[in-house]
């Protein structure tokens, strides 16, 4: 997928913890969502159509689970397990 050529104009943060999750959520009839719900506030990523899948969308959709992935593993390499249960960054 293509860098971004616009000039980001806002940025926001969604921290994880309690009650954040991400569900993919597949339709027979549709494209899939992907759910991201961080308490009372949820994010859906959708295909640029409901209908139809496009190679940019696919692009999108590796990209994302790639970063995902590598966000995932930066946070298990961050994390060290303390006997009250909290996390303290490596």
């Amino acid at each position: 997928m293509a860098r971004r050529r616009t000039h980001r104009i806002s940025t926001i943060t969604l921290n994880t913890g309690r009650g954040a999750r991400a569900t993919n959520h597949p339709y027979p009839a549709r494209t899939p969502i992907l759910a991201l719900d961080f308490g009372a506030l949820s994010v859906l990523v959708t295909t640029s159509a409901g209908d139809l899948v496009t190679a940019s969308d696919v692009d999108f959709a590796r990209e994302l689970a790639s970063e995902a992935h590598r966000f995932a593993r930066s946070v298990e390499r961050s994390f060290h397990g303390l006997a009250n249960g909290r996390g303290v960054a490596a």
